[in-house]
């Protein structure tokens, strides 16, 4: 059988996990304050450069969506980290008498990070950040969609970091495949429920415990209520931010018929606002990823027209340079693949809805996504939506800024993803949370065992009543 052709550096750092797992709160702060330093300082230009490269995004979206998160993550777990690892204290029963019982947090090992094009150094590094807080080695392989960014990140980690601790691994699907094949302690999977799927199915085989990012449909509500002027500029930007190639991005909007129209007329309003040279000459607006994800929407679109759907505004492409403009869309079939499968574009298909409990039952129809959108100032219907709908994350008269707020957790719920991320929680996801129990004295336990007499019997009946 031919050896894994990543076991070398799998078992380096499987030999150096221990040794790093015992590293203080200073020593793990200090490997992500190196970090901190190249993202904003000597790495920024190159990876606004290579992002521009591989997929057009605007300089500033890589400050604001993929360089500042990871700032903001690191001195969020800078200003926590020490208390984060200290031990937590918790209470004893009545048969614990002369003991105290604690939960230590200690690091999970090594662990493999897969990160996608959409959002690649955010989606490597923000998730390193967490594994290092928490004490770990790991393995990081970015997507081979992004090829010059995917070479700084590489770039990054080998000016930094021993590869007995931190490496990127670059190659395509069988070197996924390749690393897959070995027995991390933890997997952290951002991308589609559908490759979500195959991880989860390959970590099964070690039994290795798994962060799943997914994504998924995730709904906007907005009823007549709502200011449309601001619910349709949040939206808007909510949508183009990296040109609809976002998780959390708005997948289509429930809106009531009195609504319908005022939004409508928004929303072109704010894309001509956005781009008042049209999104083609724009320099704030991204393009697709490859030719093969443009065809994917250019289909999408085309089928749902072909089947009456009306292009609302927009609809113009341009294959050779992946330019997909804005698009809203009405009447668009059920069965459509615009209104079934995750669009990841800047194509917004309306649905009109006579209220909130219309639109409870739409959402429940499908899986259950990542986030939840509600632009209302009816809480009735706010609280309609909270209460009778299940997502992973949720805003009310807001989107995707959710995802900015290291207090939060964020991550999915069954199709949209398994786990938590962000802030402690994200030290927690690389975190074992190891049960312990210190006896100081004589344990009452020691009375109890065999051979079992009536004394014993007794000592337990009125242990029992003591409870009851």
């Amino acid at each position: 059988m031919t050896e894994n052709p990543y076991s070398e550096l799998f078992n380096s750092q499987m030999d150096r996990y221990v040794a790093v797992g015992r590293s203080t709160w200073k020593e793990r702060l200090r490997k992500l304050r190196a970090l901190k330093d190249a993202l904003e300082h000597t790495y920024r230009q190159a990876l606004r450069e290579a992002l521009h490269s591989d997929f057009g995004k605007p300089f500033l979206e890589t400050d604001l969506a993929e360089i500042y998160p990871i700032l903001s993550e690191i001195k969020h777990v800078e200003r926590n980290l020490k208390e984060w690892m200290r031990p937590k204290k918790v209470g004893s029963t009545l048969t614990l008498i002369g003991s105290s019982s604690y939960i230590q947090y200690e690091s999970k090992g090594v662990c493999l990070i897969l990160s996608p094009w959409n959002y690649p150094v955010y989606l490597t590094f923000g998730p390193l950040v967490s594994a290092i807080a928490a004490g770990n080695c790991c393995i990081l392989k970015p997507s081979e969609a992004t090829p010059a960014t995917s070479r700084v990140i590489q770039e990054i980690a080998g000016a930094l970091f021993d590869p007995s601790e931190v490496v990127v691994v670059q190659g395509e699907v069988d070197t996924a495949k390749a690393l897959l094949e070995l027995p991390f302690h933890h997997i952290f999977f951002t991308g589609s429920p559908a490759v979500g799927k195959r991880i989860m199915e390959a970590a099964s085989r070690h039994l290795s415990s798994v962060t799943l990012e997914l994504g998924g449909k995730s709904p906007a509500f907005v009823d007549e209520t709502a200011s449309m002027g601001t619910t349709s500029k949040r939206l808007a930007w909510g949508k183009c931010l990296n040109a609809g190639q976002i998780c959390v991005a708005p997948d289509y909007i429930l809106v009531t018929e009195k609504a319908k129209d005022a939004l409508v007329s928004e929303l072109k309003k704010q894309l001509e606002s956005f781009y008042p040279k049209g999104a083609s000459e724009s320099e704030s607006y991204a393009r697709i990823i490859n030719k093969t994800h443009f065809r994917r929407l250019q289909n999408a679109l085309n089928t749902a027209v072909s089947e009456g759907a009306e292009i609302l505004y927009g609809g113009e492409s341009n294959e050779e340079s992946r330019f997909f403009e804005p698009t809203l869309i009405g009447n668009v079939p059920e069965d459509a693949s615009l209104l079934q499968e995750e669009i990841f574009g800047p194509i917004l298909p309306l649905v009109t809805v006579k209220d909130a409990g219309e639109a409870v039952k739409i959402i429940n129809s499908k899986p259950r996504p990542l986030a939840l959108y509600t632009f209302s100032k009816n809480k009735s219907a706010i609280r309609s939506l909270s209460e009778n709908t299940r997502a992973g994350t949720a805003c009310i008269n807001h989107n995707v800024v959710h995802l900015s707020n290291n207090h939060l957790p964020f991550g999915g719920i069954n199709n949209s993803g398994i786990g938590k991320a962000h802030g402690h929680y994200g030290f927690l996801a690389f975190s074992n949370e190891r049960s312990t129990i210190r006896q100081y004295t004589p344990s009452s336990i020691d009375l109890l065992t065999p051979p079992y007499t009536d004394f014993k019997q007794r000592l337990v009946n009125a242990t029992l009543r003591w409870f009851k």
